[in-house]
Parts: C-alpha cells; sequence; structure tokens
C-alpha cells in the first residue's frame, strides 16, 4: 500500500471495540511519535497513554469525546524545551510547540492506521482542566488527544469524509 492509499483509507473512528491494543502495536505508535521530525530537533513532544479506567474517567471529565477507545495519547509539548522565534513579525513570541506536537500525532495516527488500529484526533477539551485533572507540569502543554482503537461493527467514515476541495482552491504558486 502506497502513502496515498494509506492516507485515503484513514478516517475518524467513532466507533470502537472494546478490543484492546496489543502493547506491540502501541510502542511502534509511540516511536513513530518519537521519530517524528520537530522544529531544530528539540523534540519537545510529551506524551501521556492513557489507559486505566480512572485515567480514562479524568480523561472524559475534561470534555474529551473518546468514544469508547481502549486507550488514548494525549500529545503535549514542554514550553520549556521549544523552540522559539522572537523575530517573527505575525507572532509575539513564536514558539513552535503547536506544530511539534501536531506533526508527532499526526506521525502516530499514520503509523495506527498502517497497523490497523483506528484513530479519533481529539481537540474538545479545555487545556487548562487537563492540566489539572492529570496534575501535570504546568510546562506541559495539552495539544490533543489521539484516541486508539479497533473499529466495531458500526464503524464507518463520516459522510464529508471524502470531500475535499480541488488543488487549486489550496495549492498556489508564487
Amino acid at each position: 500500500m502506497t502513502f496515498l492509499d494509506l492516507a485515503k483509507e484513514r478516517y475518524s473512528e467513532r466507533y470502537f471495540a472494546s478490543r484492546p491494543v496489543e502493547d506491540e502495536k502501541l510502542q511502534l505508535i509511540l516511536e513513530a511519535g518519537r521519530i517524528a521530525p520537530t522544529a531544530c530537533n528539540y523534540q519537545p513532544q510529551r506524551i501521556y497513554v492513557i489507559k486505566s479506567e480512572e485515567a480514562m474517567s479524568k480523561a472524559i471529565s475534561t470534555g474529551a469525546s473518546l468514544c469508547g477507545c481502549p486507550v488514548a495519547l494525549l500529545v503535549c509539548y514542554d514550553d520549556k524545551t521549544v523552540w522559539r522565534n522572537p523575530k517573527d513579525r505575525c507572532y509575539d513570541d513564536y514558539n513552535a510547540g503547536e506544530q511539534d506536537a501536531a506533526i508527532v500525532a499526526t506521525s502516530m495516527m499514520f503509523q495506527a492506521q498502517e497497523l490497523g488500529v483506528h484513530s479519533l484526533w481529539i481537540r474538545g477539551f479545555d487545556s487548562r482542566t487537563v492540566i489539572e485533572a492529570f496534575h501535570l507540569p504546568e510546562n506541559h502543554i495539552p495539544v490533543m488527544m489521539l484516541a486508539l482503537g479497533y473499529p466495531s461493527e458500526k464503524s464507518h467514515p463520516a459522510h464529508l469524509h471524502a470531500k475535499r476541495k480541488p488543488m487549486q482552491d489550496t495549492v498556489f504558486e508564487i
């Protein structure tokens, strides 16, 4: 399977089966995040594995809709480690933390897909609530959660999954 085939096949899973994700597969998914590119290779990503019933309850209490997944990854960045560009005139003290965390999460998402593990990118939570619920260090900034698991019999892509704008609407040569 080519990467484009893999990317087209992947969709946001909202109907997870209760089957656990094997530790070997979870380790491969986490490795894909570990080796993902980050700005200046600072590697500010901090990933928290949410598996226990207590941790899942805390995650749900923050507003995250985990859709019954057996494991979720809370992807954060360390604000003390992140690359910064204070010379950017569009941003006050630009930092690449959110960008780095998104690249890491995307790498893990596609590794999961290759392994037959479905995923759901989650951002419907308040970061301060997540920090407090999990007693994270103040400098670990939550960016998103990645729900992981196997599809249930109700699984299907959302009706807008394959709808994409034409390339000329999103790509421009300068």
